[in-house]
C-alpha cells in the first residue's frame, strides 16, 4: 500500500468540484506561483505521511453527505500528480467502497507517463491554466507552460471532463490578448464543462511572512466584479475566434 505526504484536509469543501466534497491537500509542488496561498505545501519532504486506509477512515463518517449532494472527493495540493500512484490507489478505493465521484485539482505540470493510471479513475479534472504566454508563465510560476498545455490536450484526447480555472490578478493575469488566447485554446478542447475565473485574494500572504519568504504581490489589488466580467468577455471573444477559425 502506498503512503502519501499530506499537507491538510477539509471534510466539508464546497468550491473544489460539484456538491459537498472531501478535499485532500497533497504536499509538494514544482511551481512557485506568485499568488500561492499554500507556500507551506511546496517542499516535497514536508507534510505528514498517511496511508490510503487512514484517509479512507477520515472520509467514511461523511460519505452520505458527499453522495447525497452530488459531491465526492477532490485531491489537490501542492501538486497531486507528484504522488500519482497514491492518489490513484485512493480514488480506486473510494469508487470501490462508496462509488464516490473523484476530482483531480491540478496545475497540469506533470510527467504524462506517470498519470495514466490516475486518469483512469478520475471523473473530473480541475485544470488551472494560469497564463498562455510561455515567458509570462515562467515569470509567474518559475516554469514554462509547455507541459501544462500538452497535459490539457491529453485530457481532451481521452475525453476527460474538465473545469478550467484561471486566477485573475489585475495587472498580471488579466491581459486582453492572453485571456483571448486562453479562450481560443479552451475552444479546441473536448468536454470542458466550464471556465471558472478565480479572483485573486491575499488570504495566504501571512504564510509567506511566517516562512520568511518575500511576498511578490505586495501591491497587487483584488479584482473588482467589473474586472472579472471584463475577463470573462475576453475569454468568450477568444472562444468565438477559435470556433470561427479554419482548422
Amino acid at each position: 500500500m502506498h503512503m502519501g505526504r499530506i499537507h491538510s484536509l477539509d471534510t466539508f469543501g464546497t468550491v473544489d468540484g460539484p456538491g459537498i466534497r472531501f478535499v485532500l491537500f497533497m504536499q509538494g509542488c514544482p511551481l512557485r506561483c506568485q499568488y500561492c496561498h499554500n507556500p507551506d505545501s511546496w517542499e516535497r519532504t514536508g507534510g505528514t505521511l498517511r496511508s490510503v486506509e487512514e484517509i479512507l477512515e477520515e472520509i467514511e463518517p461523511y460519505v452520505d453527505y458527499y453522495k447525497n449532494s452530488g459531491g465526492g472527493i477532490t485531491v489537490t495540493g501542492g501538486e497531486p500528480t507528484l504522488q500519482a500512484s497514491f492518489v490513484a490507489e485512493l480514488f480506486k478505493a473510494c469508487k470501490a467502497r462508496w462509488g464516490l465521484n473523484t476530482a483531480l485539482d491540478t496545475s497540469g505540470y506533470c510527467d504524462q507517463n506517470r498519470v495514466s493510471e490516475l486518469l483512469e479513475v478520475t471523473d473530473l479534472v480541475l485544470l488551472d491554466l494560469k497564463l498562455m504566454s510561455a515567458d509570462g508563465h515562467r515569470k509567474l510560476t518559475g516554469q514554462t507552460n509547455e507541459r501544462i498545455l500538452s497535459f490539457a490536450k491529453l485530457l481532451s484526447k481521452r475525453r476527460k471532463r474538465i473545469w478550467i480555472r484561471h486566477v485573475l490578478v489585475p495587472g498580471l493575469t488579466d491581459g486582453a490578448g492572453d485571456l483571448m488566447a486562453l479562450g481560443r485554446f479552451v475552444e479546441g478542447l473536448n468536454v470542458v464543462d466550464k471556465i471558472e475565473i478565480l479572483p485573486y485574494h491575499r488570504m495566504g500572504a501571512y504564510k509567506w511572512q511566517q516562512l520568511g519568504i518575500p511576498y511578490p504581490l505586495e501591491g497587487a489589488m483584488e479584482p473588482s466584479a467589473l474586472e472579472v466580467d471584463r475577463a470573462e468577455h475576453y475569454i468568450e471573444q477568444g472562444k468565438l475566434l477559435g470556433r470561427n477559425s479554419v482548422v
